[in-house]
């Protein structure tokens, strides 16, 4: 039920791109949310954090933090849409908490939530 399998992950830069380019984004605190609406894409999701965090180290721990929050919120969320969470200097030094309650705000307001 809370497993995120391989093939819940966008791959490769041309997808990446697709959400990018021709998605709507939202912005929090946070994170940062790209959505498209694409039947070949459905339900996938990327997560990304900017050089401008830090180190990789650093990179890799807000990449960790966004994958669980939305690895644990993801049956909320609905699936006909492809979202990149992209994390943002304020969750460098955050719990995951904070982002759980960060990615439904943000869900909410872009009305992909389900209660």
């Amino acid at each position: 039920m809370f497993e995120l399998g391989r093939n819940k992950i966008l791959r490769g830069k041309n997808e990446f791109n697709k959400v990018h380019s021709k998605g709507h984004s939202l912005a929090n605190r946070e994170m940062v949310i790209y959505i498209l609406e694409d039947e070949n894409l459905n339900g996938k999701v990327g997560f990304a954090a900017g050089k401008k965090l830090g180190c990789a180290v650093i990179r890799n721990r807000v990449k960790r933090i966004l994958r669980e929050a939305y690895r644990l919120n993801q049956h909320n969320i609905k699936k006909n849409c492809a979202i990149i969470l992209v994390g943002r200097k304020n969750l460098v030094e955050a719990k995951c908490e904070v982002a759980i309650k960060s990615l439904k705000d943000i869900c909410k307001r872009a009305k992909i939530w389900i209660d």
